[in-house]
């Protein structure tokens, strides 16, 4: 094996030596510094070079920095970051701002009402004096679910201590639900409302696969109607409710997606589809036809929202109403011995004295009822139609058992609340910070009108009977909770608005 020779060191005084005949450096020279030439291909080990600038990462290390760097750069192409691309894309629509025909009117911005301006007064800090609540909305919804609790009793106890041996049976499983919406009502309005939006789909997804399990045997079967799902503890869930919600969030959302296209042909059909889809579920599903008029009715109106121009709506309407009324005409002829219960419900109301005692029965009953209470009714409580003679009066008909005993005036009351009601959802949406919001309390403003409106049109026998309860004032767990739901979603956008002033 060759063995190893160590060099001697080379000693000043000594000749050139090497390849290239150039001399080498001696040991202990004081040789001057060579300038770096980046150009030059070679470098050698005694240059002197400068050290590359280490950028200093700042915050603690985690195994997910590389892959956040990664994600930031746009290098990173995975589910995770065309999940949060689209969640972005999402946030951006909900924050749209309204379009500037909604907004040219020329009119002052928002002032705080009475009530509002006299708690807005009371207040100290300046932080608490910027943000605005409507405590107006608060008050008539608190109002509402009292008075409904005080006639719930009225036209219940009764039928609840023949049926349970429990007079405040439908009572104190109303006032346990009222509790929990007004709690749930504060929670919601606490939140942002754009959150909704940002999970508008899967909300609308959810609602569809939940009207589906009441085909399933989960579903339950009440009063020869298949609309709830049965939970734990002897609950039940009414997915239709949840549809409504949903259908306002979704399609809202969908209008300030598609922005200007949105008055477009092909606008107006993408999101007429979407509520047909919505309503086509609730029909098919639950075999809920009430439910499936007020979700396509609440799809309509937000279009007629967003889209610029009336006309092209009115002749629609007038031709709806045409069809409608020849339907009708049609009907009134060819099925009058047909046995499916709709077709049945519209021969009686046609003709309401032929069926008094079994299609129509409800109705006359309501129609005396409304005629023995006059203007100032019997007095609370003393309403004999309810006495098993009106069936279900704590549902649908709760109405014409306060006409009885309050009086046309107790009506007009309540309407007159109604009507306070809607006009501070009306407030909400003219003043929202952006188009979503707007949408959502216009929304909120068409799921309430269409229901007082149908209510009171069907047990005065206007309309047909479609089984639409009376909002805040009916009996009906699911309805009272997501209706509570909806008034915490209106609070938290009226958070949103900033006062004048």
């Amino acid at each position: 094996m060759r063995s190893r020779t160590v060099q001697p060191v080379k000693r000043r005084g000594q000749k050139k030596n090497g390849k290239n005949g150039r001399r080498q450096p001696r040991l202990g020279d004081t040789q001057p510094m060579r300038p770096v030439n980046p150009a030059a291909g070679r470098r050698l080990s005694g240059d002197t070079q400068p050290m590359p600038v280490i950028r200093q990462y700042k915050g603690s290390y985690s195994a997910e920095a590389p892959k956040r760097a990664q994600r930031r750069s746009g290098s990173y192409s995975g589910y995770g970051s065309g999940y949060q691309r689209m969640m972005e894309q999402r946030r951006r629509a909900v924050r749209a701002p309204r379009p500037d025909y909604a907004r040219a009117s020329g009119r002052r911005g928002p002032q705080p009402s009475s009530l509002s301006l006299v708690i807005h007064r009371l207040r100290n800090t300046a932080a608490e004096k910027a943000q605005y609540f409507d405590f107006d909305l608060l008050l008539i919804v608190i109002f509402l679910m009292c008075f409904g609790l005080v006639m719930l009793y009225s036209t219940s106890a009764y039928s609840a201590q023949i049926d349970f041996d429990n007079d405040m049976y439908y009572f104190s499983k109303q006032a346990l639900i009222g509790l929990v919406g007004i709690a749930v009502m504060f929670i919601v309005s606490r939140i942002d409302y754009h959150i909704y939006g940002a999970f508008a789909t899967e909300i609308f997804a959810l609602s569809m696969i939940l009207m589906a399990l009441v085909k399933s045997p989960l579903g339950v079967t009440a009063n020869g109607a298949r609309r709830w799902i049965q939970l734990p503890g002897n609950l039940t869930l009414q997915p239709a409710e949840i549809t409504k919600i949903a259908v306002i969030l979704f399609i809202s959302y969908v209008l300030c997606r598609l922005g200007k296209k949105a008055s477009s042909m092909k606008g107006i059909i993408l999101v007429f589809a979407f509520g047909a889809i919505a309503s086509g579920g609730v029909l098919f599903l639950t075999d809920n036809l009430s439910t499936a008029i007020i979700v396509m009715a609440i799809t309509c109106v937000l279009i007629f929202v967003i889209h610029p121009k009336t006309k092209p709506f009115l002749v629609f309407l007038g031709i709806v109403a045409a069809a409608a009324a020849a339907v009708i005409a049609i009907l009134s002829v060819t099925a009058a011995n047909s046995k499916n219960f709709r077709l049945q419900r519209i021969i009686s109301w046609l003709n309401p004295e032929a069926s008094a005692d079994s299609g129509s029965f409800q109705v006359m009953q309501g129609l005396y009822a409304i005629g023995s209470g006059g203007f100032f009714g019997k007095g609370l409580g003393n309403s004999t139609q309810k006495l098993g003679i009106l069936p279900e009066a704590q549902n649908d008909w709760i109405l014409v058992i306060i006409c009885e005993e309050l009086g046309v005036f107790g009506v007009l009351v309540i309407l007159c609340l109604f009507g306070f009601l809607l006009y501070r959802l009306m407030f909400i949406a003219q003043n929202a910070p952006d188009l979503y919001g707007s949408l959502i309390a216009a929304g909120i403003f068409v799921h309430i009108a269409l229901q007082v409106i149908l209510n009171i049109a069907v047990v005065t026998g206007i309309l047909p009977s479609t089984g639409i309860i009376l909002p805040f004032i009916s009996y009906g767990g699911t309805a009272i909770l997501f209706l509570m739901a909806e008034m915490g979603i209106a609070l938290g956008i009226s958070r949103r608005i900033k006062l004048e002033g």
